[in-house]
C-alpha cells in the first residue's frame, strides 16, 4: 500500500482520470507529473530515457497509489507519434501536457541544422499532432484540457536562439488560437510561459542561467490556472520580465532579449 494516497481534487475530477505527460523524466514535465500524481491523476509518461521513467512510475506509484506507465520514446522521430497514439487507444485520457521540448543557442547559421529541425519536430511537429488528436478526442467527449509549455522567449524575436524562441511563438499562437475554437465544446487549453527554469534543458541548450527558478514553480500555478486563463507566466521571474519587455515595442524587446541571451551564451 502508498505511505501517502492521493487525495481527491477538483482537477482529478474535471479533468481525470488519466493525464498523458511529455517531457516527463526530468525538469518541468516531471514536476507536472509530481503533481498530477499528487492529486490522484494515473499516468502515461513520455520521455527518451525509459531508465528513468521506470524509476519515476516507481516512486510515484509508492508515494501516491497511482497506475503510471512509461512511454519511452524520442518524440524527434516520426515513428514515435503513431506509437504514442496506439498507446493511448482506449484509455481514458482527460488531461495533456506537452511538457517535451528543448532549445539550441548561438548564431543561428553556425548551429547544426539536423539538430535544428529536430528542435522542431520536438517542439512543434509533436506538439501539432498531439493538440490535434486530443482536441479532436476532448471535443467529442466534451471534457479535456491541454496544456502547452510556451515561453517568455515566444513573444519576440531573440537573437542567439531565433529557431527556438520561433518554435515558442509556435506553441504560444496555437495555444491562444485552440482556447477559443475549443471552449464552447468543454475543452480548456492553456500556453504556460516560464522564464528561466533550472533543468536539464540549460545544459542542452549551452545557456548558463544565473538567475532561474526550479520547475516547481511552473506546474502547480499552471494548472490551477488552467480553465481560468489563456496563457500564464508561473513563477516571479516571468512576471517580472514579462512586465518590464511588455511596454517596449518590438523591435526594442528583440534587441533587449538579444542582450540577455548574449550574456547566457557567452561561455559558448
Amino acid at each position: 500500500m502508498p505511505d501517502h494516497p492521493a487525495p481527491a481534487s477538483k482537477l482529478l475530477a474535471r479533468f481525470g482520470p488519466v493525464a498523458l505527460v511529455t517531457g516527463a523524466s526530468s525538469g518541468i514535465g516531471l514536476e507536472f507529473a509530481r503533481v498530477l500524481a499528487s492529486q490522484g491523476f494515473d499516468l502515461l509518461l513520455v520521455a527518451r530515457r525509459g531508465d528513468a521513467l521506470a524509476a519515476i512510475g516507481q516512486d510515484l506509484t509508492a508515494r501516491y497509489g497511482v497506475r503510471v506507465t512509461p512511454l519511452p520514446l524520442d518524440l524527434s522521430e516520426p515513428a514515435s507519434l503513431p506509437a504514442l497514439l496506439s498507446a493511448c487507444e482506449g484509455i481514458s485520457i482527460g488531461l495533456v501536457v506537452a511538457a517535451a521540448g528543448f532549445g539550441t543557442s548561438g548564431p543561428f547559421i553556425e548551429n547544426d541544422l539536423s539538430s535544428e529541425l529536430d528542435m522542431i519536430d520536438v517542439n512543434c511537429r509533436a506538439v501539432a499532432a498531439l493538440s490535434w488528436h486530443f482536441a479532436r478526442r476532448f471535443a467529442a467527449q466534451r471534457r479535456g484540457g491541454l496544456v502547452l509549455l510556451s515561453s517568455l522567449v515566444a513573444f519576440q524575436g531573440v537573437p542567439r536562439a531565433a529557431n527556438y524562441a520561433a518554435t515558442k511563438a509556435y506553441v504560444q499562437t496555437l495555444a491562444e488560437g485552440l482556447r477559443h475554437e475549443l471552449r464552447r465544446a468543454g475543452v480548456s487549453v492553456i500556453a504556460s510561459a516560464p522564464g528561466p527554469i533550472r533543468s536539464g534543458f540549460g545544459d542542452r541548450a549551452r545557456m548558463t542561467m544565473g538567475l532561474s527558478q526550479g520547475p516547481e514553480a511552473v506546474a502547480a500555478t499552471t494548472l490551477r490556472a488552467l480553465g481560468r486563463q489563456g496563457t500564464v507566466r508561473p513563477g516571479w521571474l516571468s512576471k517580472f520580465l514579462g512586465w518590464s519587455l511588455a511596454a517596449l515595442p518590438r523591435a526594442a524587446r528583440t534587441r533587449v532579449m538579444g542582450l540577455v541571451m548574449a550574456g547566457m551564451t557567452k561561455h559558448a
